[in-house]
C-alpha cells in the first residue's frame, strides 16, 4: 500500500499513479486483447472487451453487427438484467412480449432470438448452460430493495451501498442520451422464475451455477445496458449480488443452416426483415 500524502495535489498525483499495474477482482481488461480463458477458437486478437462486473454493477456498449457477447455467472446464482437498442435508432428496442409470441415460447433458451418492437432480430442466443431465462419479473427499484434488504446509502455504506436494477438502468441510460421513457421491460439472463395454476410467480434458486454462460450473437448494430443486481424475487434475505465476467468478440457471421434461424417459420422472417433493413442502411453503390 503506497502511504503517499494525498492532501495536496503533488501527493495525490504521486499516489495516484502509483496505482498503476494493480487488478482489482472487477474491472474492465485493457487492452482487451489480454483477455484469457476464451471460448474455443476466438484469438485474443478478436477480443474488444473482456470486463468482470461486480455484483450490483452495470456497464453498456455499443456492439457491432458480428460481435458476440458471452456471460459467465463466476459465483452462481447470478443475475444480469438487461436491455438492447439499435444502436442508430434506439426507438428500436428490445420488445419481450414479442420476443415470446412469435416464438410460442415463455422463457429463453439457446436458439431463441431477441426481437424488437419492430420485427427485427436484436440478437441470436447461440449458446447457452443454463436453459431458462426470467422473461416477466423486470427490474428491482430502490423501494423494493430497501423493504426487503434495509436502508443503505452511499454516505454510509460507500461502495457496498444497496444498489437496485432501475436505478443502475438509468444511470447507463444517460450516459447513451436515453431516460425514463426509454427503461422498457428487461430480460433476467441466469435467473429462473415459474408460474402455478393461479399465475403466482416462483423464484428458482441454484438455477444457475458458478461456471454457467450463455453467448449472444447480435444481428443489428446495438445498444447493450446491463447490470448484476439481484433478481427482484431472489428469496435470499441478505444483499448479495454476484459478479459476472463478460467477453465480446468478432465470430463468423451465421450459416445458412443456422439453428436460431431455422428452428421455426417466423425465426426466418425475422432474419428476412433484418437484413433488408441492414442492407437499405449499407452504403450504395449507385454511381
Amino acid at each position: 500500500m503506497n502511504n503517499a500524502n494525498t492532501s495536496d495535489p503533488s501527493g495525490a498525483r504521486d499516489h495516484a499513479r502509483s496505482m498503476a499495474g494493480l487488478k482489482a477482482e472487477a474491472m474492465p481488461m485493457v487492452p482487451a486483447t489480454a483477455a484469457i480463458d476464451l471460448p474455443p477458437g476466438v484469438a485474443a486478437g478478436l477480443v474488444v472487451w473482456e470486463e468482470t462486473i461486480a455484483g450490483g454493477g452495470y456497464a453498456g456498449r455499443q456492439l457491432a453487427r458480428g460481435s458476440r457477447l458471452r456471460l459467465t455467472d463466476l459465483k452462481g446464482d447470478a443475475c444480469v438484467s438487461l436491455l438492447i437498442f439499435n444502436a442508430e435508432r434506439p426507438v428500436e428496442r428490445l420488445n419481450i412480449a414479442d420476443t415470446l409470441k412469435v416464438q410460442w415460447n415463455g422463457y429463453l433458451e439457446a436458439g431463441r432470438l431477441l426481437l424488437s418492437d419492430m420485427g427485427r432480430v436484436l440478437a441470436s442466443i447461440v449458446a447457452d448452460t443454463v436453459g431458462w431465462h426470467d422473461t416477466v419479473c423486470g427490474a428491482s427499484d430502490a423501494a423494493l430493495v430497501a423493504q426487503k434488504y434495509g436502508p443503505s446509502s452511499y454516505q454510509k455504506a460507500r461502495n457496498e451501498f444497496h444498489r437496485n436494477a432501475r436505478d443502475c438502468f438509468l444511470i447507463e441510460l444517460a450516459k447513451w442520451g436515453l431516460g425514463p421513457r426509454d427503461l422498457v421491460p428487461n430480460l433476467n439472463l441466469f435467473s429462473k422464475v415459474v408460474a402455478d395454476e393461479a399465475g403466482r410467480l416462483t423464484f428458482v434458486p441454484d438455477q444457475a451455477p458458478a461456471g454457467s454462460r450463455i453467448e449472444l450473437r447480435f444481428e443489428m448494430n446495438t445498444l447493450v445496458v446491463l447490470n448484476t443486481c439481484q433478481h427482484p424475487l431472489d428469496p435470499d434475505p441478505s444483499y448479495h449480488p454476484r459478479p459476472v465476467r463478460l467477453e465480446v468478440f468478432d465470430g463468423p457471421p451465421p450459416a445458412a443452416d443456422d439453428p436460431c434461424r431455422r428452428s421455426r417459420p417466423e425465426n426466418e422472417r425475422a432474419f428476412l426483415n433484418t437484413e433488408n433493413y441492414c442492407a437499405l442502411r449499407a452504403p450504395s453503390s449507385i454511381p
